[in-house]
């Protein structure tokens, strides 16, 4: 299969053209942009230019506004809500940042609830900039319904990821972001998009039978991470940011979508803890014992990570996942493919 290198600002660049020539307002198109440039930098294809491809099918669909500016209400001491008014999650979230740092400043733990939001996006995204001003940070998303339960057949929860980020000072932060199914569901579409079997344990077919059949599992059902586990921290997810902050589940989700096939519509739910305001003086003492892995120890961690969880990003102890390192020298490595599907698209809706 042929490949190119491509440069980050390139891929920035065409991922903006992209945008902004099918409706997008500049603030959108910048802020998606930037973040799938994001998700080619620390290799992780199912985050990257790839999803331009259901960004813009989701709009064409009607499903997403590209302009709508969000509004950020102060809800509570330690409580941010943002109201994304159907647009994509991204510049709701940036403009409620700031204030969500300054009420974990300030009351040591704060929460930022994103409504009315279509989510595409990678959730390392929203954590690491809570890492970089010192804060621990926790980040998740109900989907579609698109995962069968432990020991189900037909799907109820949504891929329902998790993100994590934690603070060390001049160090890079400990950072993992995980499906809580067995895989990301781009995961599954980038092999049914290559003609690749999937491995076995990501999903079963409408029949309820296990296959790596990536189209049978799209049709079908996915499955979750560790069977019963992964079942409870999906639930956890549903319930978390979706009625805790009066959005939608992942089941109802899917029925709003109503057959369009349009990303998933719902609530996002960070959390941001400050540890100076836990910990005051002795803060770097007790900071410091979360930095006692050496680089190996971690690495090892994340690569259980990726067997159990499937995270297509770890990233800690200063020891990047491989994929990562290969896109330091500033380029992405995409296929040709991809690359062709795209530039057309730049040309807009006419």
């Amino acid at each position: 299969m042929t490949t190119v290198n491509i440069a980050l600002k390139e891929a920035y660049q065409l991922a903006f053209d992209v945008l902004s020539s099918n409706g997008f307002s500049a603030a959108h198109a910048d802020a998606i942009a930037r973040n799938v440039t994001a998700g080619e930098r620390d290799g992780c294809a199912s985050h990257g230019l790839w999803r331009l491809l259901g960004i813009v099918e989701t709009l064409r669909k009607g499903k997403v506004s590209p302009d709508a500016e969000p509004t950020i209400v102060d809800q509570a001491p330690a409580i941010v809500k943002a109201d994304a008014n159907g647009a994509y999650s991204l510049c709701a979230y940036e403009k409620a940042l700031p204030l969500l740092i300054e009420k974990a400043r300030h009351c040591g733990i704060a929460a930022l609830a994103i409504n009315r939001c279509v989510h595409f996006s990678a959730l390392f995204a929203d954590v690491e900039p809570l890492t970089d001003v010192g804060l621990v940070g926790y980040a998740c998303t109900p989907s579609h319904a698109w995962v069968a339960p432990a020991g189900g057949t037909q799907p109820l929860f949504g891929t329902n990821p998790i993100a994590f980020g934690w603070p060390r000072g001049a160090k890079p932060p400990f950072i993992f972001d995980m499906a809580t199914s067995a895989a990301a569901r781009g995961e599954i579409q980038l092999h049914q998009r290559a003609g690749k079997p999937i491995p076995e344990g990501w999903g079963i077919d409408s029949d309820g039978q296990p296959t790596t059949d990536p189209q049978a599992v799209l049709d079908g059902a996915m499955l979750t991470f560790g069977g019963h586990k992964g079942s409870a921290l999906a639930a956890m997810v549903e319930l978390f940011a979706g009625p805790l902050i009066g959005d939608m589940t992942s089941a109802e989700s899917l029925a709003s979508d109503n057959g369009a096939g349009g990303l998933p519509y719902g609530g996002e739910l960070i959390l941001a803890l400050d540890p100076q305001r836990f910990l005051g003086a002795e803060a770097g003492t007790h900071l410091a014992r979360g930095a006692i892995w050496r680089a190996s120890e971690v690495s090892c961690m994340g690569w259980m990570f990726l067997v159990a969880c499937t995270t297509r990003f770890v990233r800690c102890a200063g020891n990047e996942h491989p994929r990562r390192r290969c896109a330091w020298p500033g380029y992405a490595i995409r296929q040709s493919a991809l690359i062709g599907s795209l530039s057309p698209m730049g040309r807009g809706l006419g």
